[in-house]
């Protein structure tokens, strides 16, 4: 099930659903993955936003922008009209425009097609140290994916209903770094490069973290045996985070989502695939087809 189920049920009732007409259709195709019109412009669309962002990171490659750049550039135009026509269908079948302009699917959408106009129209503004800065910022265009893809939305939940266990965790880490810091700050001290409690701290988040960049390194025996402690903490305490979200993708198993099924009376969405009438007006529900 498409991740933007969920997220138009959640999040996109306040665009408000066109009652009739072709708006009404357009909504249907672009909005409500429940219907194989709808996911068969998902599945298009995820297909063109990854070859246009393939098409940027090949471009950013000089010996293969030398000989395709020409290529790459009529491409990159066609990608930008696709993104154009589609934000543009966006803004035509919602009765809301405004609403989704200023959403978080909005704003990712008119990033995925904005740099390219820019480049285009203001390629010799000398505020712009870069042009190539508006035209890598073309990458955005990945997180449109999130939109469609479901075990983003499933992270993203997992990741939300966790925050409160994640934050005491993180809370808990602050306390062992900043403590750990300032006890190598007095053991090792300046000469040892340890020069103050936020570059201790520094490197008590490199050590816990196990990335261990080796820039500053412990020279007296008691050093290293707190760094050794820190090393063991931060192994085990790598495995907390993992745990919380495991957790509730487990959780997420057994929790039926709401599909993106419409009452037309009063235009009431996420009803259950199995539901008959509308949970709110009472009114009967059209067939539902996921296939």
């Amino acid at each position: 099930m498409p991740a933007n189920q969920v997220q138009n049920h959640h999040a996109d009732l306040h665009l408000g659903k066109p009652q009739h007409g072709w708006r009404l259709w357009l909504y249907t195709v672009i909005f409500e993955a429940d219907t194989p019109a709808g996911r068969a412009f998902d599945v298009s669309l995820i297909c063109a936003i990854v070859l246009s962002v393939a098409v940027v990171i090949a471009d950013s490659v000089a010996s293969i922008h030398d000989v395709h750049g020409d290529s790459f550039t009529v491409i990159e135009w066609c990608f930008t009209a696709l993104f154009t026509f589609e934000y543009l269908a966006r803004l035509a079948c919602v009765r809301h425009p405004w609403r989704y302009m200023t959403s978080f699917y909005g704003v990712i959408d008119l990033l995925a097609v904005l740099p390219t106009y820019l480049a285009f129209f203001a390629p010799d503004v000398q505020a712009l140290i870069d042009v190539r800065i508006l035209r890598l910022l073309r990458v955005f265009r990945v997180l449109k994916l999130v939109a469609y893809v479901d075990e983003y939305g499933r992270l993203g939940r997992a990741l939300a209903q966790s925050r409160h266990k994640i934050f005491i965790f993180l809370s808990f880490v602050l306390m062992v770094v900043l403590v750990m810091g300032t006890l190598m700050y007095v053991v090792e001290g300046p000469e040892h490069g340890f020069t103050s409690i936020p570059i201790a701290v520094y490197w008590a988040i490199t050590t816990m973290t196990t990335v261990g960049f080796g820039d500053l390194t412990p020279h007296t025996d008691v050093g290293r045996l707190i760094a050794s402690t820190m090393m063991l903490v931060g192994w085990g305490t790598l495995a907390v985070p993992t745990g919380i979200v495991t957790a509730e993708f487990t959780a997420q198993r057994f929790t039926e989502l709401p599909t993106t099924r419409t009452c037309a009376e009063c235009l009431s969405e996420g009803h259950r695939a199995d539901a008959s009438y509308c949970r709110d007006c009472g009114a009967p529900l059209p067939t539902y087809q996921h296939d």
